[in-house]
């Protein structure tokens, strides 16, 4: 009962002195305890420094063929090797075509029909000693050259009756010029020339200065003649003629 109940105080502060009057020594030292779980990954540290360079691996297998590149500039001309040796002989070449050269020539002269031929004109010389080529027009009484080259012109004249003036002509100037006054009974004159044409060119006789001087004459037994021939052709001609006189 209440009554028969009695209490029994304790002092705080008396307690807690009477724990330390009475603490022993310390015990031993329990067993470690478990692990823990695993904690949480850090943070990203900061970049290191770039390290030193490593040694050169072993080269790899060949990549594929690329496709092929456009071409280049040309370089330099290189330096001039030296001289090959002297090769053998070759096989002998068939023989080749002949050459051919050019070849000009006429002869002609007058005749009892043509003798004292009309003055200031070409001579139409009808009497034909060569003409195998045509060179020489019987009908304008013209040579037209065929050939670019150095000719050869000359002519005879059996002089009677009258005198004579003849003159070479070539493309209408007067390259060569011969005159022989008529004396007695038969008399001769000729001339010469050599002439570089250019293939058109022309060259005729004709006697000049009216029928006083144009005795060219012929018959049976004379002759009044006009030849001309190439002696050589040439690429570049000149334009200024070489001439050959002879006048009797």
């Amino acid at each position: 009962t209440q009554g028969d109940v009695g209490f029994i105080h304790f002092s705080t502060a008396e307690t807690q002195n009477q724990d330390i009057c009475t603490q022993g020594y310390p015990g031993i030292p329990g067993n470690p305890g478990h692990n823990g779980i695993p904690g949480r990954d850090g943070r990203d540290g900061s970049k290191g420094d770039k390290g030193d360079t490593g040694p050169i691996g072993p080269i790899g297998n060949p990549g594929p063929k690329g496709n092929t590149g456009g071409i280049g500039p040309q370089g330099n001309p290189g330096v001039q090797g030296e001289r090959g040796l002297k090769g053998d002989r070759g096989d002998k070449g068939e023989v080749g075509a002949p050459g051919v050269l050019p070849r000009s020539a006429f002869s002609v002269g007058l005749t009892a029909n043509t003798k004292f031929p009309p003055p200031n004109r070409p001579i139409k010389f009808d009497k034909v000693l060569y003409n195998s080529l045509n060179d020489f027009n019987s009908v304008t009484g013209k040579f037209t050259c065929k050939h670019s080259g150095v000719y050869y012109f000359t002519y005879h004249i059996t002089v009677y009756s009258r005198n004579v003036r003849v003159a070479l002509v070539k493309n209408g100037m007067k390259m060569l010029h011969t005159v022989d006054r008529y004396q007695s009974g038969e008399d001769q004159a000729s001339g010469a020339a050599i002439l570089e044409l250019q293939g058109g060119d022309e060259v005729w006789l004709q006697a000049h200065q009216g029928e006083a001087f144009n005795g060219l004459f012929a018959d049976g037994d004379d002759d009044t003649t006009f030849s001309g021939f190439l002696l050589f052709n040439r690429k570049n001609i000149l334009e200024r003629p070489y001439i050959l006189l002879e006048n009797a």
